[in-house]
């Protein structure tokens, strides 16, 4: 504790920068719980950046923290880059964009080049700028989908992708050797604008990120009715005027905004987990679908680079799920590219393996390579770039994440909302042409490949205390010598931390993907389970997959191996 109250007493002398956060440390004093928590650990660094609950302290997010992570990618673009810029995107986000300014402030200190939005725009728009400008890499300050106590700093190198594990190792290495008060060279926002060393990035970068995207259309030749009624909601987030803008230009005009969650908001009132992944969050969009009489509800996540979808059925609207639209998504792109004469001669799909399993049997029918890469969509911005290297970027037709992420051009390399709700917008057009709703299509995909259900569950665990309780949740989970779950036999145990696969058989392979603490259970009867903790957020994470010849038995087949999964590893 001694070293927890050092670092107090430090920030309460020196910390006066944010009087948010100096009036935080005064109201934390004597209690020795909150200080620990604030305290016990500086933020963690790592491919994703930064990301954690907005407040005073190293383990926070604050304008200190943001400075030293700064001052730290400052140094290694300094290092590596002759004449070093970066690109700056932020959202909606409590303080987003005053960490966003704070980080110019110390790139233009040192030197680097700093290019920034001057509103708030979504996280791919900032992958974009980092290739359209030629930086030497960028950031932007985003917690995604958190609630919104949660704020983050996510970095990406000079491809457009978030930084890979060396060169987040290299800025750790930086960040670990800066002080966070005496350590920073800062240069006044104002100044930086007068001097020149920042600059604004303005219609010129937005225009050519729209067209961009409004490249990936597939409904470019044909006639189309696109009349389709559309509810769009960006979350109080980042993607009105982009996800607007493109859907308008491509001649998708009968858009109804959800007003109560179009003004930026961080505080997210109507929606207290901004997830499209979830239904509470989208209980406005339903319901101004339902007035509107609405074929279709569009929801962005607050940095717009994740879509989830509602589609209106018989018996009301029905939420799609990530897993479903990305198989809808690489049925469409395939049946149309045929269609169109434009499919590759060796095309590539990327999917994450926690993603549908389904989706190597649509592969299959189309010819198409289908890559797996661990979970986070930097993996697969990292397929996108080792195409490009080899001339071949034409080859990628889709790469999606059942985390409601889809990317379908080579323009980013980052899931994109703006591209997922143009395509989606795209497919659904494109089927009513020929007189199927995506239930239909959807329910086709599953009577022709087989009936199959993906759920997750997360398990949140707060604090230091929760911290060390999920790592040994992850050494039980590690050590399990179970051959059956549930009923299902055990096929094969990836390990994605050892980086291998081991099958009962006695077999073992190499995973040949980076090491990530990641644990992956192959059952019989085609069934699954992961487990690994979240990158982003203090959870821990199960997805489970099983299937059956009768849709009417997935959800009791889910709820049996979950059960069993949560009285195994003590999360019930």
């Amino acid at each position: 504790m001694n070293d927890v109250k050092e670092l107090y007493a430090i920030w309460l002398e020196r910390a006066t920068d944010d009087a948010d956060v100096l009036k935080e440390l005064k109201e934390m004093a004597g209690d020795e719980k909150k200080i620990t928590d604030a305290f016990y650990k500086d933020l963690e660094f790592g491919t994703g950046g930064l990301r954690g609950v907005i407040g005073a302290g190293t383990n926070r997010m604050n304008i200190h923290t943001v400075r030293k992570a700064s001052q730290g990618y400052a140094s290694y673009l300094v290092k590596n880059f002759s004449a070093p810029s970066v690109a700056v995107a932020y959202d909606s986000r409590i303080k987003s964009d005053v960490f966003a300014r704070a980080a110019a402030e110390v790139f233009a200190a040192n030197g680097i080049k700093v290019y920034i939005y001057p509103e708030l725009m979504p996280t791919p728009s900032l992958s974009f700028a980092v290739r359209y400008h030629k930086t030497s890499g960028g950031i932007v300050i985003t917690a995604s989908h958190n609630p919104s106590k949660y704020n983050g700093y996510k970095v990406y190198g000079s491809d457009g992708c978030q930084i890979t594990n060396a060169a987040a190792d290299a800025i750790l290495s930086e960040i670990r050797d800066t002080d966070i008060f005496d350590g920073i060279k800062t240069l006044s926002f104002e100044k930086g604008l007068e001097d020149g060393i920042i600059s604004w990035m303005g219609e010129e970068t937005v225009g050519a990120f729209i067209s961009a995207v409004s490249d990936q259309s597939l409904l470019k030749t044909g006639t189309f009715d696109k009349s389709v009624s559309i509810v769009y909601t960006p979350l109080y987030g980042a993607g009105l005027k982009c996800v607007t803008r493109c859907l308008a230009e491509n001649g998708y005009t009968n858009i109804h905004i959800v007003e109560e969650q179009a003004a930026p908001n961080g505080n997210f009132p109507t929606c207290p987990y901004p997830n499209p992944e979830i239904r509470e969050a989208l209980t406005l969009g339903l319901a101004e679908a339902e007035k509107v009489k609405s074929d279709l509800l569009i929801a962005t996540d607050p940095d717009s680079d994740r879509v989830g979808i509602a589609v209106k059925d018989k018996d009301g609207y029905k939420l799609i799920t990530g897993n479903e639209v990305g198989l809808m998504l690489m049925q469409y792109i395939s049946e149309r590219r045929r269609e169109i004469k434009t499919m590759p001669e060796k095309p590539v799909a990327v999917k994450t393996i926690v993603s549908a399993d389904l989706t190597k049997a649509i592969a299959a029918e189309y010819g198409i390579e289908l890559r797996e890469v661990l979970t986070g969509f930097k993996y697969i911005g990292e397929q996108i770039g080792n195409l490009e290297k080899d001339g071949e970027a034409d080859r990628y037709i889709l790469g999606f994440e059942e985390s409601y992420g889809y990317l379908t051009g080579s323009y980013v390399r980052d899931k994109d909302a703006v591209d997922g709700a143009l395509m989606i917008a795209d497919m659904f057009t494109y089927y009513r042409s020929k007189g199927l709703t995506l239930i239909e299509v959807l329910d086709g995909i599953y009577r022709k490949y087989g009936y199959s259900k993906n759920a997750l569950t997360s398990y949140e665990f707060e604090g230091k205390e929760g911290f060390d309780k999920m790592q040994s949740i992850m050494a039980l989970v590690r050590n399990c010598d179970r051959t059956s779950f549930a009923g299902y036999d055990l096929v094969s145990k990836g390990d994605y931390k050892a980086g291998t696969i081991t099958y009962t058989d006695g077999r073992c392979e190499a995973t040949n993907l980076p090491k990530s603490d990641v644990l992956k259970f192959c059952l019989s009867g085609n069934a699954s389970f992961v487990v690994r903790p979240s990158g982003t957020e203090p959870k821990l994470k199960i997805y489970t997959s099983v299937s059956a010849d009768d849709p009417s038995l997935l959800d009791g087949k889910t709820a049996e191996l979950k059960g069993e999964l949560e009285a195994l590893f003590g999360l019930n």
